[in-house]
């Protein structure tokens, strides 16, 4: 199974589009978008089982109203999920507390989260930590893919897209 995460799209309509097709030429299953999202895009996930949660951006009243698709889930700050075994953990990342806990708090095999804009995947002792990087306001507009149950990460870059 794949996953497909992105983060900080900004309601940016043309870069959403542009990751989303790719994510679709990559079979991904299912997507989980890391906060900042804007409710522009939120059509462009019509038909695609997404997770999504706020961020310091978004107006979580606005998002709730526009996530209305029964495939699409908002969660509030944290979201979790056990997907092909894998217990997985997503949330924006600006309260660096709560981020901080959940990388070290030994309950999750993957950690996503956006707010910095930059890609980076590491592993805190069993747990992989991913931001996929931002679609909108940065220079390198990513998103990232992983493969369960192996964890396997890998970043796209837009301009590859």
């Amino acid at each position: 199974m794949k996953i497909g995460v992105l983060s900080d799209t900004h309601g940016e309509v043309g870069a959403t589009r542009q990751a989303l097709e790719i994510l679709d030429r990559l079979h991904v299953d299912l997507t989980i978008h890391c906060g900042d999202v804007g409710i522009e895009v939120i059509p462009l996930f019509h038909g695609r089982p997404a997770h999504f949660v706020h961020g310091n951006m978004d107006e979580p009243v606005l998002l709730r109203e526009a996530i209305t698709e029964p495939q699409h889930v908002l969660h509030d700050e944290l979201g979790s999920l056990e997907v092909e075994g894998r217990r997985i953990a997503f949330l924006h990342g600006n309260d660096v507390q709560l981020l901080h806990h959940t990388i070290h708090s030994g309950h999750w095999d993957l950690v996503c989260h956006g707010h910095t804009h930059t890609f980076a995947s590491s592993r805190h002792r069993q747990t992989v930590v991913l931001n996929p990087g931002a679609l909108s306001r940065t220079n390198w507009p990513s998103v990232a893919v992983v493969d369960l149950p192996s964890l396997e990460v890998k970043g796209i870059p837009l301009e590859e897209i």
